[in-house]
């Protein structure tokens, strides 16, 4: 692990501050889901609407403490995008559509049943705002639900029939950027199907895309982007799903956690290289990486599922420690 993390060693006092004050993070994540819950289904009280002309400017915000995985900001944020975006009509379609797609990635993330609401609503409101990249964010928020729920062929259909739709037609790189996130969703798709060489092709398509682009992120609002930095990243969480560790491993070492985008992401690096050690039966890199993912984002790797399950199996299969007890308390795992 030390040459997978060089860039982030000893935590910073901030950071340490940050992972000491931490132990409610868990109960954030119920927070959130209360708050969102109650915004979609308009049961919940609007204080302090957001004027229609400062949407965009609400929505960006939200954005960025998304990147930065600060769930307790979006607890707040977001109901009050969703209420306020309803309440100003028309105009606020193509913000409230990428509001729905910001909901959908989130739930996605904390593995709630929220994120089908929120898909369906974000591609109805995006197909009504005419937007191509809205819509297409949205077709591959759906997509990746119907993979998490094992549709694997309907999955790669959504994924698939929307990056060859007319609306992403075109030379403007963004389009372009976009096409690549969808054949990248159908790779990890493959890649759960246990499709090992259907993921390779599709990753490797990709990445010729991500290089007739040029080095840099574009779309990095969603979910992180795209570019070759994008596609080695998927290349881990790939490889492991397909049953590779060693191929994950080995792909994760072609990245530094200083060269990924965004907070969130250098996050799901290390999240996922504790997964890959983890399916290898690598008890103490597991954990390495996942104390590691909670130094750089501590709400995040409090609040996931999937964290607590990692961690969780951690406790049961062999000898504790410390530093696995305290992350185990830190995650709310009994």
């Amino acid at each position: 692990m030390t040459s997978l993390a060089v860039t982030a060693a000893a935590a910073s006092a901030p950071a340490r501050a940050a992972v000491a004050a931490a132990g409610s993070n868990a109960d954030q994540r119920n927070f959130l889901l209360a708050r969102v819950r109650d915004a979609m289904l308009g049961t919940g009280r609007l204080s302090h609407p957001i004027p229609p002309p400062q949407l965009r400017p609400a929505l960006g915000a939200a954005v960025r403490a998304y990147d930065n995985c600060q769930y307790g900001r979006l607890a707040d944020a977001l109901p009050r995008l969703i209420s306020s975006g309803h309440s100003a009509g028309e105009t606020a379609i193509p913000v409230l559509a990428e509001t729905y797609t910001l909901v959908t990635r989130i739930m996605i993330k904390l593995d709630d049943q929220l994120g089908w609401i929120a898909a369906d609503r974000a591609r109805t409101l995006a197909a009504a705002s005419g937007r191509p990249l809205v819509a297409g964010e949205a077709a591959r928020n759906l997509a990746v639900l119907a993979r998490r729920a094992g549709w694997h062929t309907q999955a790669t259909q959504i994924a698939l029939d929307m990056a060859e739709d007319e609306m992403l037609r075109g030379p403007a790189p963004t389009l372009t950027a976009e096409r690549g996130l969808l054949v990248m969703s159908a790779a990890y798709t493959a890649a759960h199907d246990g499709d090992r060489s259907g993921m390779r092709q599709l990753t490797e398509q990709a990445a010729a895309t991500a290089a007739q682009l040029g080095s840099g992120v574009l779309l990095r609002d969603h979910g992180g982007g795209f570019g070759p930095t994008a596609v080695r990243l998927h290349r881990i969480s790939a490889e492991y799903a397909a049953g590779d560790p060693a191929a994950a491993i080995a792909a994760a070492r072609e990245l530094t956690p200083r060269s990924l985008p965004t907070l969130e992401r250098r996050a799901r690096y290390f999240t996922d290289i504790a997964r890959a050690y983890g399916m290898w039966g690598r008890r103490d890199q597991c954990l390495e990486a996942l104390l590691h993912a909670e130094r750089a984002a501590p709400q995040e790797t409090h609040s996931r599922p999937a964290v607590r399950d990692l961690v969780t199996s951690l406790l049961v299969s062999g000898r504790t420690s410390p530093d696995l007890r305290g992350l185990a308390a830190r995650c709310g795992v009994p």
